[in-house]
């Protein structure tokens, strides 16, 4: 378990409409910024001078089965010049220091900062460089891709939000979520919200890049070591504070489409950096601090570490 800021007590202002930013407008950031473009706000997505061009061009288009087809206009900038209600964090956590240097703290003094990466690390670091207690640590459960800049392909029938912290301090903050198009819940335990995600996510994101399979395969295919790897994985999540059912999350695997990727395996397939490190590396150390036998995750992430140092050699 790690040392839990509380989010502070004047979070639940959050005017409407509001102004956010998004600091990585791809799968995840380019559909939240999309759905809040929509529902009237006003959205600046920061990123690189390509995909900034392309989305002052041609806003965000968004192919989904969940919310239709739809184009949002929204503002783009390499880098945030103004103070904003809400921040966005949503790029990978292979880029998140870099991403940083486009959000000066200042302009959060007053707003709120949501992080949306995967793993469990990186909550501490963006206390660090913002006010604590603005943090709002946060999971998203949803599949969605940037395919070209500006342009998501949002393929899971669901969108949905928990963040950690006080009910009502975060009222508001929900409620422009959810009423945006991103189911969102509030719950009280941090640790709970993020192991919930990093216990789902891991099993999927490390089978399916491993074996190069789709969900549905894995199912069928890798069904006992699935089984075996949600149970190691959910072990180390109760030693740690959190509050996972393996049950659950096998159930929460069923309902995905057959076809469906992770992140991590459509990153290896187009040869970008791994969030190996945020997702299995920070599974090992958090088993290791509680003293859980992993040795399943343990040799996914070293093959996986292996076959990805290779693919990179060979890419030089």
């Amino acid at each position: 378990m790690h040392h839990v800021a509380p989010v502070s007590s004047d979070c639940a202002s959050i005017p409407s409409p509001a102004t956010v930013a998004v600091l990585g407008p791809g799968g995840i950031g380019g559909l939240l910024a999309a759905l809040l473009s929509r529902a009237g706000h006003r959205v600046i997505c920061l990123a690189g001078e390509e995909t900034t061009a392309a989305l002052r061009r041609d806003g965000v288009r968004v192919h989904s089965g969940q919310f239709g087809h739809f184009t949002a206009q929204v503002e783009a900038d390499t880098a945030l010049r103004e103070p904003v209600d809400l921040c966005l964090v949503a790029v990978k956590h292979t880029a998140l220091d870099a991403a940083l240097d486009r959000v000066p703290a200042h302009h959060l003094d007053d707003g709120l900062v949501l992080p949306l990466l995967n793993g469990i690390e990186h909550i501490a670091a963006l206390r660090d460089r913002f006010h604590a207690g603005r943090v709002v640590p946060a999971v998203i459960r949803v599949e969605s891709t940037r395919t070209a800049p500006g342009v998501i392909e949002h393929g899971s029938p669901f969108t949905e939000i928990d963040l950690a912290g006080p009910q009502e301090r975060l009222a508001g903050l929900a409620e422009l979520l959810t009423s945006a198009g991103a189911q969102t819940r509030i719950l009280p335990d941090e640790n709970a919200v993020l192991w919930g995600k990093l216990a789902f996510l891991a099993p999927f994101a490390l089978l399916t890049t491993r074996y190069r399979l789709p969900i549905g395969r894995i199912r069928t295919e890798r069904g006992e070591e699935l089984a075996a790897l949600v149970e190691e994985i959910t072990a180390v999540s109760r030693a740690c504070g959190g509050q996972t059912d393996a049950a659950q999350i096998l159930a929460r695997y069923d309902a995905f489409p057959a076809e469906s990727k992770s992140s991590m395996q459509r990153d290896a397939e187009a040869g970008r950096p791994l969030e190996l490190d945020a997702i299995g590396g920070a599974l090992l150390r958090a088993a290791e601090r509680c003293a859980v036998q992993v040795p399943l995750t343990t040799r996914l992430v070293t093959e996986l570490d292996a076959l990805h140092s290779r693919a990179d050699h060979s890419a030089r």
